[in-house]
C-alpha cells in the first residue's frame, strides 16, 4: 500500500494531518510509513502538485474523495468532520477508513 502526504511548507494544518495519519496507521495496525511531498519542491511528481495542502493519498486516491482533476491546486484543504463541522486536516477516522478500504483490495 502506497501512502502519501502532500503539503505546502507554510500550511498550518500539516502537523495535524501527520498526527492523524500516525493515529490511523496505528489503529489499523499498519506500518507507520509514508512518503511526503512538498508541493513546490522540484522533486515532487507532477501527479501530486494539483492537490491542496494537506492531502493524504492511499494508493493514489485522496482520502477525502477528491480526484486529481477535481483538486483545487495551491490552496488549503477543508475536510468535513462529524465532530467539528469543518477542519483543515483529514480526520483519523477518514484516513483509517481509506486505509481499510484499500487493504481489502
Amino acid at each position: 500500500m502506497k501512502i502519501e502526504l502532500i503539503y505546502a511548507r507554510d500550511c498550518p494544518n500539516v502537523n495535524a494531518a501527520r498526527a492523524n495519519l500516525v493515529r490511523a496507521l496505528s489503529a489499523t495496525r499498519l506500518p507507520v510509513r509514508w512518503t511526503e511531498w512538498d508541493r513546490l519542491s522540484p522533486e515532487t511528481p507532477s501527479y501530486v502538485r494539483g492537490f491542496g495542502s494537506p492531502t493524504v493519498l492511499v494508493d493514489g486516491r485522496d482520502v477525502g474523495g477528491i480526484s486529481e482533476t477535481e483538486a483545487a491546486g495551491a490552496c488549503c484543504r477543508i475536510y468535513r468532520s462529524s465532530k467539528s463541522g469543518l477542519t483543515g486536516a483529514p480526520s483519523t477516522d477518514l484516513i483509517a477508513r481509506a486505509l481499510l478500504h484499500r487493504q481489502r483490495y
